[in-house]
């Protein structure tokens, strides 16, 4: 808040994607700060990462591009599963995950959206649900929840016990929404038949000590974990969109 305090001509603060757990909004409102994020800019961008992820895990692509690297040629053992008639599991129906929700319905799955925030969008393929009838029921979870105390290890060991079938397993919100240590507990039991995360709990890789290192890559090294370096959001598109939702906002807000 010292920032906030030295800050005395401030007028408003605009973030460049949606998560606003880095700034403390509710102290900027009180000084009269008007703080506005812009996820309708980078939802599409978002969406497009998840679906591809998730298509990919499903055929093996990533894995059996590194096996024919080392003259592997298995066709069998890659087998893919198909997308289509699935159910995939949406948890958080915001911006991105009402955007995801779009890109599926092609592919003819159900989609079971929860969100203890927001009713009345189910509407074709989206259906509206508990997050215990989701648990019970989906092929795919996939999280687009904004990180909070409420949110922070939603995925954690009785989230992952909770779960009735194996499912493809989906991150692309923020990573400490996710308990890694859980996740990997979860891979290990057959809970998760593989993981597609975007977002992991401290993403400055280079500050880990040699314990937080070594969960790292009992993590990452597996062949059925994907993990990218928080670009869902990052598309060359998706700047540009984000700055245009800010102008727009900060135009309606009638500060300049």
């Amino acid at each position: 808040n010292g920032f906030l305090d030295a800050a005395t001509q401030l007028k408003w603060i605009g973030r460049l994607g949606s998560g606003m757990e880095i700034i403390d909004v509710d102290y900027a409102v009180q000084k009269n700060i008007l703080c506005v994020s812009s996820p309708e800019g980078n939802k599409d961008a978002v969406a497009e990462q998840c679906l591809g992820v998730l298509l990919s895990m499903m055929h093996n692509v990533f894995k059996a591009k590194l096996q024919v690297r080392v003259g592997k040629w298995l066709r069998e053992e890659n087998r893919g599963i198909e997308l289509g008639g699935k159910t995939v599991g949406i948890i958080g129906y915001g911006n991105t995950g009402s955007a995801f929700a779009a890109l599926l319905a092609p592919f003819g799955v159900k989609v079971l959206a929860y969100d203890k925030y927001k009713t009345g969008f189910a509407k074709n393929h989206v259906h509206e649900v508990s997050l215990e009838e989701l648990l019970n029921k989906v092929d795919v979870v996939s999280f687009h929840l904004p990180l909070s105390k409420e949110t922070h290890y939603f995925a954690d060991v009785d989230f992952f016990q909770s779960l009735q079938k194996p499912v493809f397993f989906l991150n692309a919100s923020r990573g400490k929404i996710v308990n890694a240590e859980a996740l990997s507990q979860a891979i290990d039991e057959g809970k998760i038949i593989a993981a597609g995360l975007d977002v992991i709990e401290n993403e400055n890789i280079s500050s880990y000590t040699e314990e937080e290192l070594k969960h790292f890559l009992n993590l990452a090294n597996r062949e059925n974990v994907w993990i990218t370096p928080h670009i869902a959001g990052y598309s060359k598109e998706a700047l540009e969109k984000m700055a245009k939702v800010l102008i727009f906002k900060l135009d309606e807000a009638k500060i300049g």
